[in-house]
């Protein structure tokens, strides 16, 4: 660890967007008045100079400020920039800069942490700057910006002493932006540390009146995320007051979920390791100790990252007796959006054992890569990977496979604690440019499942013109379809059989319910 590294790291959270830092904090050199002792002069207007003896140096001299950049801050700032200046997704980025730069488990922890806290408190975050810069956050150069954000999130909602805070990201900003913008970083981050996150937070809806509002400012999501999650909790046959607790879980910290694959994998070596075992589907586990690359079994596939809600809807769709009309044959699965390949590794992995074969579809040729990968740990003649587009299929192959799995690309907003920089991207065009692509591949999906098969419907999106909407207006236009009972699906293949997810035919997981993505699930059947 590098000395600036283990003088300034916090210890533990207190609250905010997901806390955590690591322990230790001697903070930042400084203190002291003026110099003692020596000759003093007068120059030559008439100030006093000091000469010779010691001089003692205040916390805020530019002089004593460190002049480098802590790895574990640097690679949250490597991250926040690829983040906002090239489209770069955080999880995807992270893991490789803390490589990079070799830092060890506790510096990774302090990085990931302050890595994903500022992503997800940016809205707040940059509430709080705009009372503080003396000119609009857009007029800023954007990685001095980003700096900024990071400073701010160790103020408010870490345990990282305030001087430590100002001076390591002063030291930052002066070792890969420049010595000028660290005055101005400087500045803002003092009138920062006026307030706690409380009293900011406080201050900035001061005055408010809509719900909404208040609720962005407070939790950091969009106006309009926090309207549309209101009205996801009503359709789904929820109360609207879960609105705060939903949002708080946007905000939390996720503990890694982990699936063995059946046949293949055994959590024995992870819970050797620290993990724990999972509390709503079989053969998972919990983990927060760290890379979970080092895990045993990880690297061969046979032990995968992978939400329970997600392993939850493929063991709902592996699990459904198809009755009479399948009985005695070899079935055919499909999973018609495959990429990047964690249904389709789970759902081979069930279906193994009574000789199914598993196709997986993917339009783009590098996703499709990264689906045979996943697939590796099972049998060859078990799967094939298909690159093409799955709108394709139910004209191609029609009534063709037995389950069929749609995981249909949508805006993600069920999964924002793990993507926290979704928030900012997503807009509300996107459900409508996403609409018609999620209604053509479960077109699809009803042309090619046989009769008797079962089409499972899904999106890690809650939103009402993602999940109820695109399944109604899909069958509304057909005959010779019913939906099955998602709710008692779920019930069925989940530890305690009783996870509450179900309302209508269709099912909803929640993370301030059940601690998962909010997986949506329909499964919709085609009459013999």
């Amino acid at each position: 660890m590098s000395e600036a590294g283990s003088n300034s790291r916090g210890a533990g959270g207190r609250g905010g967007f997901g806390g955590a830092g690591g322990t230790g904090g001697r903070g930042a050199p400084g203190g002291g008045g003026k110099g003692q002792g020596g000759n003093r002069r007068r120059n030559e207007q008439g100030r006093e100079r000091n000469r010779g003896g010691d001089r003692q140096f205040s916390q805020a001299a530019p002089s004593q400020r460190t002049r480098r950049a802590d790895p574990a801050r640097l690679v949250a700032f490597e991250v926040l920039r690829a983040v906002a200046g090239e489209d770069a997704y955080a999880n995807l980025v992270l893991p490789a800069s803390i490589r990079k730069h070799r830092l060890d488990r506790r510096d990774a922890g302090f990085a990931t942490e302050l890595t994903y806290g500022a992503l997800r408190g940016q809205g707040t975050y940059d509430a709080v700057l705009a009372r503080c810069v003396d000119r609009p956050l857009d007029q800023l150069d954007p990685a001095v910006l980003d700096a900024l954000r990071i400073g701010v999130h160790q103020l408010l909602a870490m345990r990282v002493p305030a001087h430590a805070a100002l001076d390591q990201t002063v030291g930052l900003v002066r070792a890969v932006i420049g010595a000028g913008p660290s005055s101005l970083v400087n500045a803002v981050l003092r009138k920062v540390t006026a307030r706690d996150l409380d009293g900011w937070v406080s201050e900035l809806v001061a005055g408010l009146t809509d719900a909404t509002a208040i609720a962005a400012l407070t939790y950091s999501h969009p106006e309009w995320i926090v309207r549309a999650m209101r009205q996801s909790l009503v359709a789904h046959g929820r109360d609207v007051s879960e609105i705060d607790a939903l949002l708080a879980a946007d905000n939390s910290a996720p503990v890694v979920h982990l699936v063995a694959l059946p046949g293949l994998g055994s959590l024995e070596g992870v819970l050797e390791e620290g993990a724990e075992p999972g509390r709503l589907a079989p053969g998972s586990a919990y983990y927060s100790g760290g890379d979970v690359s080092r895990l045993p079994g990880v690297s061969t596939g046979t032990i995968r990252v992978q939400d329970s809600g997600s392993q939850l809807v493929a063991r709902a769709l592996a699990a459904l007796d198809l009755g009479d009309a399948r009985t005695g044959t070899t079935e055919r699965w499909l999973d018609l959006c495959a990429g990047p390949g964690g249904k389709t590794a789970l759902l081979a992995a069930i279906g193994q054992d009574t000789g199914v074969h598993l196709t997986a579809n993917e339009p783009v040729r590098h996703r499709a890569q990264l689906v045979r990968q996943a697939l590796r740990p099972l049998p060859e003649d078990s799967w094939t990977v298909r690159v093409g587009d799955g709108r394709d299929l139910g004209r191609e192959q029609p009534d063709r496979y037995d389950r069929v799995l749609v995981d249909a690309p949508c805006t993600g907003l069920g999964a924002l604690r793990r993507r926290p920089e979704s928030r900012w991207r997503r807009q509300p065009a996107d459900l409508v440019s996403l609409a018609p692509l999620q209604r053509e591949l479960l077109a699809s999906a009803l042309g090619a499942v046989a009769p008797g098969g079962v089409v499972a419907y899904v999106t890690c999106s809650p939103h009402h013109a993602e999940t109820e909407a695109v399944v109604d207006d899909c069958l509304r236009k057909r005959s010779g379809f019913e939906r099955l009972d998602a709710g008692a699906a779920l019930d069925a293949v989940s530890i305690g059989g009783a996870l509450g997810a179900g309302h209508g035919t269709s099912a909803q997981l929640w993370p301030h319910v059940h601690g998962t993505d909010a997986m949506y699930l329909a499964l919709i059947r085609k009459t013999p």
